[in-house]
This record gives structure tokens, C-alpha cells and sequence, in this order.
């Protein structure tokens, strides 16, 4: 398995090259693009973020006192902007509460601990307290989306209905702990997604796995 996932990552870094993720300036930027993007695309998060940034409100104190009302115009452009404006209060509030809005004082914190404590946090799911962990707080958290696991599951190495847990921990368990390479790797996988594996009409003759002999001599065995 480690084969198998080193090859798919050397042969995606050879055709796409570094992805530079998270495209952000500073690490609260990463959080809070991070609860943005969720059922939406990141351009219309760059949206939002420029609308915080002109305001110069782009700052734990500044979002954190301002109202969920007055917050939600700024990022109309993620689309369920009032939904999303509770989201960010709800870190927001986290934040203050538990980390006296602290942006260090969060990144101290046992990754574990601050795992389980974001999944406590209306509106943050597995996938997202993972892009914090990882992009933001710079931890070895491997990120699973839909794009990861539709690849994954095309190639045999885990079910459709896999979850989250288990594919998470197929990289966990078979690549070494580091952050730069659960980084690329993510990115890459993301980048695949969006160009060759489509949810509808995969350019599979096209992909750049298409031809990497080694996920040719992948046994069916995986998929059950």
C-alpha cells in the first residue's frame, strides 16, 4: 500500500507540480476560508475574504464583535452567507472562550484535544477541523473531501461508502508523519479531481494515472 500511494503522489507532483496550499496570508485567513468554502467553490471565497480584508475586518476581535447580521453581507458570495455567518460565530465564540481569542494559544494545543474540541463546534465537520488543523495550524492531518474519496474509490483502494475514518487512515498509517508531503499530497489529489476525476464524464483516458502500471496490478481484494 505504501507503493501504491508514494507512486500515486510522485506521478501527480511530476505532471501538476507544487499547488502552494492554502493560499492565504495569515492563518486566521485559512480558518476562516476554510468554514467558507464548505458547498461552495473558492473563488466565491476570495470574494468574501476580499469584502473582510477592504473592511479590514479580516481579524478574530473585529469578526468576533461584529453581529451575525452585519457579518453575513461580507460573504453573500459563498452562498448560505447567514448559515455560514453563524458558522464563523461559532468559532469565533470558541475562540474567546476557550483560547481568550488567541490565535497562538490555539496552536499550542495537543492536536487531539483540539480536534475533538473543534468537532464540537456547530458547523465544523471532520474535513474542515482538518484543513484548520493542517493548513492553519500546520499539524500531520491528513484532509479527506469528496474529490479524495471518489479517486481513491475509482481505484479500488476503499469502498464508495468508506468513511471518513477509514480514509483518512489509509494515508495515516501508510505515509510517513509529515505535513509538507499530507500538504501536496491533498492538493493534488483536489487538483486531480477538478480537471480528470469528474463526478459525471471522467476524462480517464486523459488522467495521468491512466497509464502508472503500478494501479494496474492493484488486486480487486482492496475494493472489499
Amino acid at each position: 500500500m505504501i507503493l501504491y500511494l508514494n507512486s500515486i503522489y510522485n506521478k501527480l507532483y511530476s505532471h501538476f507540480g507544487p499547488q502552494y496550499w492554502w493560499p492565504a496570508e495569515t492563518s486566521f485567513e485559512v480558518i476562516v476560508g476554510a468554514i467558507l468554502t464548505q458547498n461552495t467553490n473558492w473563488l466565491n471565497v476570495e470574494k468574501a475574504i476580499k469584502n473582510l480584508k477592504d473592511k479590514k475586518l479580516l481579524t478574530p476581535a473585529k469578526l468576533h464583535r461584529l453581529t451575525k447580521d452585519k457579518l453575513a453581507p461580507f460573504i453573500k458570495s459563498t452562498g448560505y452567507y447567514n448559515i455560514k455567518a453563524k458558522r464563523l460565530k461559532e468559532f469565533l465564540n470558541f475562540l474567546f472562550k476557550s483560547y481568550h481569542g488567541s490565535l497562538l494559544r490555539l496552536s499550542s494545543a495537543d492536536t487531539q484535544v483540539l480536534r475533538r474540541q473543534l468537532l464540537c463546534v456547530n458547523g465544523i465537520g471532520p474535513e474542515t477541523a482538518d484543513s484548520i488543523l493542517l493548513y492553519a495550524l500546520n499539524r500531520p492531518v491528513f484532509v479527506i473531501d469528496a474529490y479524495t474519496k471518489r479517486i481513491l474509490s475509482r481505484h479500488r483502494f476503499i469502498k464508495e461508502n468508506s468513511s471518513y475514518e477509514e480514509t483518512q487512515n489509509l494515508f495515516m498509517k501508510n505515509l510517513k508523519n509529515d505535513i509538507k508531503l499530507y500538504n501536496e499530497y491533498h492538493a493534488l489529489l483536489v487538483k486531480l479531481g477538478k480537471e480528470f476525476c469528474l463526478k459525471n464524464k471522467p476524462k480517464c483516458n486523459a488522467c495521468p494515472l491512466e497509464n502508472l502500471k503500478i494501479l494496474k496490478s492493484l488486486p480487486e481484494r482492496q475494493a472489499q
